[in-house]
């Protein structure tokens, strides 16, 4: 038996939000709020999931991570067609926390460890953004921090900036779901030059403003002419708070990539925390949208993976996590 089909490796992966307001399909960011996944070579696949958010998630080969785990084995030239798979996630199912970018990077990186990871961190987002049509959300979720990437449909670039110190997130995540294809239905196939222009403009201006560390310059960037307009109304209490967010205390508000989750960019040190939280919620329940609020750290890892030692193999991912939320 060779090393590789006695090995289990774990994979941490964050979720991530996208857009970020005017950088449609461009920006990204990954945040403290996780997947976790195991993964090992077996006589006969099984796939486990643990956790709510998993609920209708197929436990058979036709699983996502299955097939992208066979995806990095077919590129690395090696045959592995039966895998034991277990799952647990606290990142919410298409609510725009990039559910399934983190699911094609937790098996990308988890397939490429347990086959001795023959493919660079490069190749590996080449294919999550082949397979998500977008760079934002899968390269946050790979590298940490503040992604700016774009993909011609060949090939995607990015660089990654260091989120500030100070910087925060406030998500609303509404009690309903919205996919990514509903969304993007509702936008229009041509946009004129004044919102391309628009968009432009202050997507740099938000770029430089993450770059440099000015925060105050984020409320006047993070605007958008392209997209949030019209997902407006897939999501009520969207549009008051996206103008009156920031008179609440939020640095900017956006949509969280397709949403319905909304987010809003926050200074740590604000004495309004509280007021924006109460406003958001607030702002929701008057449109008869129940909400949770979750106040998260910008991740600065991105995913992490660890071969597991002999004696820690045999533990399944739900002990495993418990004894880390215990500890």
């Amino acid at each position: 038996m060779n090393e590789s089909t006695r090995r289990k490796v774990r994979v941490k992966v964050p979720a991530s939000t996208a857009n970020l307001g005017p950088g449609f399909d461009t920006l990204g960011m990954a945040l403290e709020l996780y997947a976790w996944l195991d993964m090992s070579i077996a006589d006969e696949t099984r796939i486990t999931l643990y956790g709510d958010q998993m609920n209708g998630v197929p436990t058979d080969k036709s699983n996502l991570i299955y097939k992208v785990a066979q995806l990095v084995f077919e590129r690395a030239g090696v045959h592995h067609p039966e895998l034991d798979i277990a799952m647990y996630s606290d990142i919410p199912l298409t609510r725009g926390l990039g559910s399934s970018a983190s699911a094609i990077v937790g098996a990308l990186v988890g397939a490429n460890a347990l086959i001795g990871e023959p493919l660079t961190k490069d190749e590996l987002f080449q294919m999550a953004t082949e397979l998500e049509h977008h760079p934002d959300n899968v390269g946050a979720s790979l590298f940490g921090g503040i992604l700016v990437a774009f993909w011609d449909g060949k090939r995607a670039e990015h660089i990654r900036v260091e989120p500030h110190e100070r910087l925060e997130a406030l998500v609303a995540i509404p009690h309903f779901q919205l996919s990514t294809e509903k969304a993007r239905d509702v936008l229009p196939r041509q946009q004129s030059l004044e919102n391309a222009v628009f968009n432009v403009g202050h997507s740099s201006l938000l770029v430089a403003a993450l770059c440099t560390g000015r925060l105050d310059m984020i409320k006047p960037a993070m605007k958008d002419a392209l997209h949030q307009p019209y997902r407006a109304t897939l999501v009520p209490g969207l549009a008051a708070i996206l103008e009156e967010a920031p008179d609440h205390g939020a640095l900017g508000v956006a949509l969280s990539g397709a949403g319905p989750t909304i987010l809003a960019l926050v200074d740590r040190d604000s004495i309004e925390k509280a007021v924006l939280e109460s406003f958001m919620l607030g702002k929701l329940k008057q449109e008869g949208i129940e909400a949770t609020m979750l106040w998260l750290n910008p991740d600065k890892q991105g995913v992490r993976v660890d071969v597991l030692a002999p004696e820690e193999s045999n533990e399944t991912l739900e002990d495993a996590l418990k004894k880390e939320r215990v500890g």
